[in-house]
């Protein structure tokens, strides 16, 4: 195994203060975007984001996540923003075309834009599996949307 002990590391830094984060949930699934709501949001608390710096946007379903995504990125308003929403198999091809498109939406957002997106939408076989993974995934997508946020300013 190679070692790099003398290569700077730019470690992972988890400091929200000041940071402005913005939320866009679907409201198909309500209960399981409601989860990965109430996780995130305290999870950017719990790493210095003030609620007075978080904004949230509710759309339809996931596949209108990444145009009110790009929307607030275009604002100049936000720092980082998180996508929150869930997509559950059904019986039909439904499910593939609306998890692979917004997944690719969200890619592009940050892509174009520069402003990092948390991907925190939820793809699961059944309602269980969503219920189970809400609060984990909502803390995960706070934090990435913090740390990306630094990562980014340390590359100034």
């Amino acid at each position: 195994m190679a070692r790099f002990d003398d290569i700077f590391e730019l470690e992972p830094k988890l400091a929200g203060h000041g940071l402005r984060i913005g939320m866009v949930m679907s409201r198909f699934n309500a209960d399981v975007g409601e989860g990965l709501l109430s996780a995130c949001a305290d999870e950017l608390k719990k790493l210095g984001v003030a609620p007075a710096d978080m904004a949230i946007a509710t759309v339809p379903g996931a596949l209108e996540i990444p145009l009110a995504l790009l929307g607030m990125a275009g604002s100049g308003r936000f720092d980082a923003l998180v996508a929150l929403g869930c997509v559950i198999r059904g019986e039909t091809y439904h499910f593939e075309i609306v998890s692979n498109e917004s997944a690719r939406g969200i890619s592009e957002v940050q892509q174009r834009t520069g402003v990092p997106v948390a991907n925190a939408v939820l793809t699961t076989e059944d309602d269980d599996q969503a219920l189970s993974r809400m609060a984990q995934k909502g803390r995960e997508a706070a934090q990435a949307a913090v740390e990306m946020v630094n990562l980014l300013k340390a590359f100034r």
